[in-house]
């Protein structure tokens, strides 16, 4: 059966709720920008008193046109400077983001059997067991995996409610990234533990990097690239997108993210970009694919969200409205735990839950 909603987790499970495409026009990467505030034109009438008549505009006019022109010549001044005060807000608030602590801490998804799952991830990945817990009043388990200790690395959070044995993933959510030394013999080791091999070991096509495509026991998608040794192998985490240069602007001005890289495919039809909070070849980065023409995706109910460590979960929350993103959850501490979170929608729907850092280490300890 099919779980709508599951319950609580952890800082970030406690907030979630419950095909890819053959095609992608190919889109310019622009550069965000704080819109002029100055976009209020007078009206022609009142820009002729404006021209510095030499006739009172009680006599021209009458005392009750008078007036009235010149409330509407407050209102407007009035108008300006909130829009001044706003633009002064906005960009105090971008720069604030730009000089946050910020990091990604874990990625939470729902699996039907933490336990077969958590065997492939250790066996196959070649994860550690980080920490597990059992909620049974709330009937749920999960796990924390990873390749190193959750203060430094990014890690994966798996969530298990009782009873729900699978999961519809969806066509949104596109695959994790895992480096490894050997692509061939991880697919090896894959195919002897009895996982599913999607795309054998070879180079990534237009390159010559050498890539290959598993799934998970629930079907999950992982690329596994061959690199050089990295102090972080959980690399990736890649969403699609319907507007590549909107989720670009947002997640540099909101999430406070650089733009790493980018690079259309016209031959196939898609572009990407590479977004984070260092070097790819150090940190693990949020990929976003855009296929030409596709606007909408079905996320299904699997994949839930990313949590981000902020110094700040009221400042971090105020930044994302004033750069369009939606707040689901408003900033504040868990109710039995304290940690303060904040919950947002980027444009296309997809969650984050900003967590705050000191709070973090607390929960860890």
């Amino acid at each position: 059966m099919v779980m709508s909603t599951l319950p609580f987790a952890s800082v970030s499970t406690m907030v979630f709720s419950m095909k890819t495409p053959s095609s992608f026009p190919s889109n310019s990467l622009k550069h965000c920008c704080i819109q002029s505030c100055y976009n209020h034109h007078p009206s022609r009438r009142l820009a002729l008193f404006q021209l510095g008549t030499a006739i009172p505009q009680s006599q021209l006019l009458g005392a009750n046109a008078a007036k009235l022109f010149g409330a509407e010549r407050n209102s407007i001044e009035d108008g300006k400077s909130e829009n001044i005060a706003t633009a002064f807000k906005e960009q105090d608030a971008l720069n604030w983001v730009k000089n946050d602590n910020r990091r990604m801490l874990h990625v939470v998804y729902r699996v039907g059997d933490l336990e077969k799952t958590v065997k492939f991830y250790t066996e196959c990945l070649g994860m550690k067991v980080l920490r597990k817990r059992d909620i049974p009043e709330e009937r749920y388990s999960n796990a924390f995996l990873g390749y190193g200790p959750e203060d430094s690395h990014f890690a994966v959070e798996l969530t298990y409610g009782y009873g729900v044995d699978k999961y519809d993933i969806g066509n949104g959510f596109g695959h994790f990234g895992i480096a490894v030394d050997n692509a061939s013999k991880t697919v090896d080791l894959v195919k002897v533990k009895g996982g599913k091999v999607t795309r054998e070991p070879g180079p990534v096509k237009g390159g010559n990097a050498i890539i290959a495509f598993i799934e998970d026991p629930d079907g999950y998608t992982f690329e596994l690239l061959e690199r050089k040794p990295t102090p972080e192998p959980f690399c990736q985490v890649m969403l699609r997108v319907g507007d590549l240069d909107r989720s670009i602007n947002f997640y540099k001005k909101a999430f406070g993210m650089e733009l790493l890289r980018a690079k259309d495919n016209p031959e196939y039809k898609y572009t990407t970009a590479m977004m984070g909070y260092g070097p790819e070849d150090k940190n693990a980065v949020l990929e976003l694919t855009y296929n030409y023409g596709v606007s909408e995706y079905d996320k299904g109910n699997g994949y839930a969200q990313i949590a981000i460590g902020t110094d700040d979960v009221y400042k971090t929350a105020e930044a994302i409205k004033l750069c369009g993103g939606t707040i689901i959850r408003e900033p504040g501490p868990l109710p039995g735990i304290n940690t303060k979170i904040t919950v947002c929608l980027d444009p296309d729907g997809w969650k984050s839950v900003f967590v705050d850092n000191i709070d973090f280490h607390k929960e860890l300890e």
